[in-house]
């Protein structure tokens, strides 16, 4: 049981919550129960989250704004950085805001995802272990590349895995790549590092299934909420 650290602490509160959530699903989805709770949980920690989203979304329009005086100062003062330095920080501090707004609210999220992850690869404990329920057949605890049951998790898997793959396409295409009127500028800047949504897809196939359907949940709401919020935040 893990008693001590704010982080440790919060896996014990989302295994309750979670206990919670199974029990009241269980009733009206069966075997289905325990995924759903997965799911269901992510999704309102997300909504927690909102906030540091909106936030993270709003710096970024706030350095796009910035961006052509930015570029400017660096070409008239690129042979003098003391200079340049001096001045870009006079631009932020006139916008009130600095460059390090976009990511504040990006670090505030990671302990509360870090419980959440930790909770479903079975970080978590209890009476009634998550790992020891099923979803579509499939253990929770289960993972593809090390299961005993082989092929009988595969089907399950495999869908989890396509459903990650649109995700991390989506992500890449709405999210990563800057976009303007002609489509996607894939500047070198970006290169392999475009690529990372990727990450999930490969991730899943080692965790057990409760953590793959925690990245599915947590990746495709972070998608839909910077999408919707660019488009509905003021630029």
């Amino acid at each position: 049981m893990y008693t001590l650290g704010p982080i440790a602490a919060a896996i014990n509160l989302l295994s309750a919550v979670l206990a919670v959530l199974t029990g009241i699903l269980t009733p009206l989805t069966g075997a289905l129960a325990a995924g759903l709770a997965v799911l269901a949980l992510t999704v309102a920690v997300r909504l927690l989250l909102l906030p540091l989203g909106v936030a993270q979304v709003r710096a970024e329009k706030q350095r796009a704004r910035l961006a052509p005086r930015l570029a400017e100062i660096s070409e008239r003062h690129g042979g003098n950085p003391e200079r340049m330095v001096a001045e870009q920080r006079r631009v932020y501090a006139e916008a009130g805001t600095s460059p390090l707004a976009g990511c504040l609210p990006g670090l505030a999220q990671i302990p509360l995802v870090i419980a959440l992850y930790g909770l479903f690869v079975g970080a978590g404990a209890g009476e009634e272990p998550l790992l020891a329920h099923t979803f579509g057949g499939v253990e929770l605890g289960s993972t593809l590349v090390s299961s005993a049951e082989g092929l009988l998790v595969a089907p399950v898997f495999a869908v989890l895995l396509a459903l990650l793959a649109l995700v991390a396409w989506a992500n890449r295409r709405y999210v990563v790549l800057p976009m303007t009127k002609d489509g996607p500028v894939r500047s070198p800047m970006l290169g392999v590092l475009s690529y990372m949504p990727f990450t999930t897809v490969a991730v899943a196939a080692f965790v057990p299934l409760a953590a793959g359907l925690y990245l599915f949940a947590s990746t495709a709401w972070a998608l839909a909420e910077k999408v919707v919020l660019r488009r509905v935040l003021p630029d």
